[in-house]
């Protein structure tokens, strides 16, 4: 294992080296904690791919007994949670990891061991909502959990306190991490690159850290009134209390429908790189994917009530939140035709990421078709609370974060690793899921319609719903077919030397300008922008008829004209520090202490007690470790 720092020319070197497992829990690089993030965040992928495995397998056949009605209620509950707050959101995080930083010619974030934090609490987030599996039972009330059936009188068990402490905990590293990127991409871009300048990615994940650091204090104080009624019997939605279980409905989606956009954003912002790239042309309307994905982050908060059209709010607001359901299909549909004017014309080259990202495109187009169907009062009335929502969900979100997300994996992971993943398993992959997802959820649209509700564990065989029902979960198992043969891509890819170049697909942005993997201080020389898609406009000119032509370049696999050297002192990378680690441990620490507390109060209040210890001990030494590269 390579030591975690190096002693490079011009680089100032820390006096204490680590290697193996403990470089990667003292380490604050960004490349590392994004590798971190992604690491853990597909386990959590793997893990929520399992229980929807067994939740279709379950309803293959009308009145199976594979599990019972109990297990099965945990299993939708943890299968939502875990692929929405475990894997797509730290999966794009990962991604602002490794690739923020690059694009925008920084050496790090701006605050490294913040960084560390984020992604400790994150672990120690996701393992409380977990831990109900091994103690006392998951929650099961969905993961939308409406009051008041999550309430103490209706979920006697522990599963809703892990629900509760568990997102809470999450909650802080997506504050943390939101907070961390704004900063970092609005004070740490290179010199002359500009706002309009940046990458599209760059701006998705801008957009989405602002939606992270106002979306998650909503459900943050809709977890602490329900933790109080829970832990402490109060009754904000109780109503013959004077409370109000609607409430909690407000709450939960005027966070959770920027939630949506927090987890596709991203993708978009992936897919809007990718296309330049494989078409061999700019982005099309670059202003125009820009501003629409602003409108997006914007307009997110004005459609949270069309979860709510059955609720009784009246015509007043049904019909307020219709025109804004139809409204913010706009800016996607820009997005859509921008991204479709990029590969008109273009030289297209189908490679693995490509293929990806044009899945996404056409998958995520019947995604918001149905979703637009929602719109309308009536029509969701119908269709509430049925399979053909299921069907929508996985269509905006697995067709549409995933396969975006996945198109980044393909395409970054040469940048990362210095090896390139199999083309040939890379297809096999694209195809298992592009094949498996339109088999696995288009037969939920027309079950939906046909009136099967979801959330039910089996149904009588005079309804009519065996078949569509078999050809699903067949599909589902293309998709964790599809699952296998990318872990085997992986396996293969990384026993091989490294081999890949700096640049393996022309790109166009910075991160492509630096050798493969980058050096822990990425660039030696902190670039000079002077126009939008600096790297490839060092490497290609335009005759007097537009047509690129290369221009002749050095050995260095960093060329950087108009750059400047940082000169009078070595390269300042940031120093290596436990005390996030400690006190992200403290935090979940306190977390499982309130947890024991509910079944055995004395032990469970020590545990909180010395959890609350070492956070403090965390907090205290961290504030005054030196910020300097020898601390």
């Amino acid at each position: 294992m390579a030591t975690a720092s190096r002693a490079v020319p011009g680089i100032l070197r820390r006096p204490t080296t680590y290697t193996g497992l403990w470089s990667w829990v003292v380490t604050v690089d960004h490349k590392r904690i994004g590798v971190l993030y992604g690491v853990t965040a597909f386990i959590f992928f793997m893990l929520g791919g399992i229980e929807a495995l067994t939740l279709r397998t379950q309803l293959m056949t009308s009145q199976n007994a594979l599990v019972s009605p109990d297990l099965y209620n945990q299993l939708f509950t943890m299968h939502a949670l875990t692929m929405i707050f475990l894997g797509v959101m730290p999966l794009s995080v990962a991604f602002f990891n490794l690739i923020v930083p690059l694009q925008i010619g920084a050496r790090d974030v701006a605050f490294p061991r913040l960084n560390a934090l984020s992604y400790w609490v994150f672990l120690f987030g996701g393992l409380l909502l977990n831990a109900g599996w091994l103690f006392g039972g998951s929650p099961a009330d969905g993961w939308f959990a409406y009051a008041p059936l999550t309430t103490a009188t209706y979920s006697a068990g522990g599963g809703m306190d892990f629900y509760v402490l568990g997102l809470l905990t999450l909650g802080v590293s997506s504050v943390a991490g939101g907070l961390n990127f704004i900063v970092t991409i609005l004070n740490l871009r290179a010199p002359g690159m500009t706002l309009m300048r940046m990458p599209v990615f760059t701006w998705m994940s801008l957009v989405t850290s602002f939606l992270l650091v106002t979306a998650m204090p909503v459900i943050t104080i809709a977890l602490i009134e329900l933790a109080f009624d829970r832990f402490l019997g109060t009754n904000f939605f109780n109503p013959t209390a004077g409370g109000d279980p609607i409430l909690w409905q407000h709450l939960f989606w005027v966070f959770g429908h920027p939630e949506v956009y927090i987890l596709i954003l991203p993708a978009m912002g992936v897919v809007s790189d990718v296309l330049p790239t494989f078409s061999k042309k700019p982005l099309f309307g670059y202003p125009f994917v820009v501003f629409s994905g602003l409108f997006i982050g914007v307009m997110g908060w004005g459609v949270w009530s069309h979860h709510m059209f059955t609720v009784g709010l009246g015509p007043v607001a049904n019909a307020t939140f219709a025109i804004t359901t139809m409204l913010i299909a706009v800016p996607t549909g820009v997005k859509v035709f921008n991204w479709i004017g990029t590969m008109w014309g273009g030289a297209l080259e189908f490679k693995t990421p490509m293929l990806f990202a044009v899945g996404f495109i056409v998958l995520f187009i019947i995604g918001g078709l149905s979703g637009v169907t929602h719109a309308s009062p009536p029509t969701d009335t119908q269709q509430q609370d049925t399979y053909y929502i299921v069907a929508h969900i996985h269509y905006v979100l697995f067709s549409g974060a995933i396969f975006g997300l996945f198109a980044g994996v393909y395409y970054w992971f040469p940048k990362f690793t210095g090896r390139m993943l199999s083309e040939g398993l890379g297809k096999v992959h694209f195809w298992l899921w592009f094949v498996g997802m339109n088999i696995t959820f288009g037969p939920m649209h027309w079950l939906g319609l046909d009136g099967m509700p979801r959330r039910i564990y089996t149904y009588d065989p005079a309804m009519g719903w065996d078949f569509w029902n078999l050809v699903a979960t067949l599909g589902s198992y293309a998709l964790g077919l599809g699952v296998l043969v990318f872990l085997w891509n992986l396996v293969l890819t990384l026993r091989k030397p490294q081999d890949a170049p700096a640049d393996p697909w022309d790109g166009r942005t910075l991160e492509w300008s630096i050798p493969s993997p980058p050096s822990i201080y990425n660039f030696r020389q902190i670039p000079q922008v002077h126009q939008r898609d600096a790297f490839w406009h060092q490497k290609y000119a335009e005759d007097a008829d537009g047509r690129p032509h290369p221009v002749p370049r050095g050995g260095s696999a960093e060329v950087h004209p108009g750059g400047h050297e940082e000169e009078g002192h070595g390269i300042h990378v940031p120093g290596m520090s436990y005390f996030p680690f400690i006190t992200a441990l403290g935090l979940g620490a306190t977390g499982a202490g309130l947890l024991l507390s509910q079944a055995t109060s004395i032990p469970g209040l020590i545990v909180a007690g010395i959890g609350l210890l070492v956070l403090f001990f965390g907090v205290y030494g961290w504030a005054f470790e030196p910020a300097g590269p020898e601390g």
